[in-house]
């Protein structure tokens, strides 16, 4: 009881608790062969979509 009066009677669980949720960590040594990675895919997926426009024989996108 002494424990709830030093918190001026207030039972709300988030006052002792935190029910904050933490942010994803982030490996600065993987990052750059992350990056490296997405822009292959999108190099990749860009000559495709190209290939696809060519043979519908529509203009080439830049």
């Amino acid at each position: 009881m002494d424990e709830v009066a030093k918190n001026d009677f207030n039972l709300n669980i988030s006052r002792p608790i935190s029910t904050a949720v933490g942010e994803a960590e982030i490996s600065l040594e993987k990052t750059p062969a992350d990056l490296v990675g997405m822009e292959e895919r999108l190099e990749a997926a860009t000559a495709k979509h190209q290939a696809f426009l060519q043979e519908l024989d529509l203009a080439p996108r830049p």
